[in-house]
């Protein structure tokens, strides 16, 4: 049984790097063309929108998306008892999100500047609607990975077209925000017809709601600290410098959250398992995978964090264009936080959610809320894009800080067993050669291609010259048994 538990992690991992891989190739492919339409004033506008209408998609969600998986996979065996738990769940999120549309409207009536541009916002509010019917945490909670794999990556395939041949000039802007939300959110559709192979939405039962709303309203706060300081930079650049200096920092964290899905692509799919080992008591289970995943985040943060550090002028340029050279030094500065954002997504979601302390995810997210508006203050004003860069650095380092101390005794040995002198050597290798790329004219695109190349390859050699555990164990756990299949198949052929 314990076997056939870790083949199903294996295969969910690959469903969900094949996720990530989709996530972070759709963008390459249409931002380079979007920005360069749209210009910085063009994508600030949407990237706006979309921090505006967070706030109200908070409300609406209430926490659910987390609580949700934790609360359905520990019942995911017993349909009466899943069914029972999603119709409570799901009866909550629609008076919610009832609730965020009042408030919105109010919301656009009342403020100028979110009435500037009430067709984008409206088409934008449409998200809410969506990521109710989706249930995403319902199929999370199942682990069915391929499921959300497959039909994410059909939808933003009919998006990417949809961007050439409906995008051509600056005002297509309030498209170009339609095309996003069909891209993210109308797989959801699929979502609510799809739920009813596993939820009897039918059947009679004597409903609690009562026993959800604690724990959903402390995941509710926690979701509000994370979207106050996660989106709290693009609303207060585009109240306080206006939507070009938007368009340049978001330039910048389109690329850090393109990486972003690489780094956390493991943690996403412990959560119902971790879940589940918790409350079978199965800690030595739950304390090896959260181990391995906070080695991942290492071996693979730090590299992508210095890369992309180095060739931050060649990223901005190939991926927006030369219009927004002025999103180079904040895409620098906020580099790091793939790291920090890398370990906070294992020990906030995986461990502590898991392990029934979400009060101390609070906790560390509030303080992170808290001092990224204090810097933002100070800095915004005069520093633009920058300063929203470094009030985002700042706080997620204390988001870090407070979720490593609450659980300094769990996690000492998991960061003492990281070769990070293996680590180093492999990145300074690699470094070195990326580097020798610079002197040569031959264009961003190509800069970047060979530059990786070389930094990520010679990484690659280097720690399996120094034989780096947890990357001889990925080798020997992945790459050994597809070679040895090939080469089988090649003697049988």
């Amino acid at each position: 049984m314990e076997n056939k538990k870790q083949v199903s992690i294996k295969f969910n991992f690959v469903m969900n790097a094949i996720l990530t891989m989709s996530t972070f190739i759709f963008p390459l492919i249409t931002f380079p063309y979007v920005s360069r339409i749209l210009l910085p004033e063009g994508t600030g506008k949407v990237s706006f929108a979309t921090s505006i209408v967070s706030y109200f998609a908070m409300i609406a969600q209430l926490g659910i998306p987390t609580y949700g998986i934790r609360a359905c996979a520990r019942v995911r065996d017993d349909k009466k008892k899943l069914s029972k738990t999603v119709h409570e769940i799901f009866t909550i999120n629609i008076v919610m999100s009832a609730t965020a549309y009042v408030l919105f409207a109010i919301a656009l009536c009342v403020v100028p500047k979110l009435r500037a541009d009430k067709v984008l916002m409206i088409i934008v509010s449409s998200t809410i609607f969506f990521n109710t019917i989706g249930m995403s945490w319902l199929f999370g909670a199942l682990e069915k990975y391929k499921y959300i794999t497959v039909r994410s990556i059909f939808f933003k395939f009919i998006a990417l077209i949809a961007m050439f041949v409906l995008i051509h000039q600056q005002s297509d802007y309030i498209i170009y925000g339609g095309i996003s939300i069909f891209a993210s959110s109308a797989s959801n559709v699929c979502n609510f017809i799809y739920a009813h192979k596993f939820v009897d939405f039918h059947q009679k039962q004597k409903y609690e709601y009562r026993q959800h709303l604690k724990p959903i309203l402390v995941f509710f706060a926690m979701s509000c600290a994370t979207t106050i300081y996660t989106n709290l930079d693009t609303v207060m650049l585009g109240f306080i410098n206006g939507d070009a200096e938007v368009g340049f920092y978001n330039a910048a964290v389109k690329i850090k959250s393109i990486l972003v899905c690489v780094v956390t692509s493991l943690g996403t799919v412990l959560l119902p398992r971790a879940s589940y080992y918790i409350e079978h008591k199965m800690l030595d289970e739950f304390d090896r995978i959260t181990c391995k995943a906070i080695n991942f985040v290492f071996l693979v943060a730090v590299p992508m964090m210095v890369y992309f550090m180095l060739f931050a002028r060649e990223g901005i340029f190939f991926l927006s264009g030369d219009a927004y050279k002025p999103a180079t030094i904040p895409m620098i500065i906020i580099m790091p936080t793939l790291l920090t954002i890398g370990l906070t997504n294992i020990m906030g979601i995986q461990m502590l959610i898991p392990l029934g302390k979400e009060k101390m995810v609070l906790y560390s997210e509030v303080a992170g809320a808290v001092v990224d508006f204090v810097i933002n203050m100070l800095l915004i004003p005069q520093m633009a894009s920058a300063g929203a860069a470094i009030g985002t650095l700042v706080a997620e380092c204390v988001v870090w800080l407070v979720q490593y101390y609450v659980l300094r005794n769990r996690v000492t040995k998991a960061y003492r067993n990281i070769q990070y002198g293996k680590i180093a050597i492999a990145i300074i290798f690699g470094t070195i050669a990326s580097l020798l790329v610079k002197n040569l004219t031959i264009g961003n695109f190509l800069t970047l291609v060979v530059s990786a190349i070389l930094f990520f390859g010679i990484y690659a050699i280097v720690l399996l010259i120094l034989k780096e555990k947890f990357f001889m164990e990925i080798v020997n756990e992945t790459v050994l048994p597809i070679l040895y299949k090939l080469r089988g198949c090649e003697k049988n052929g």
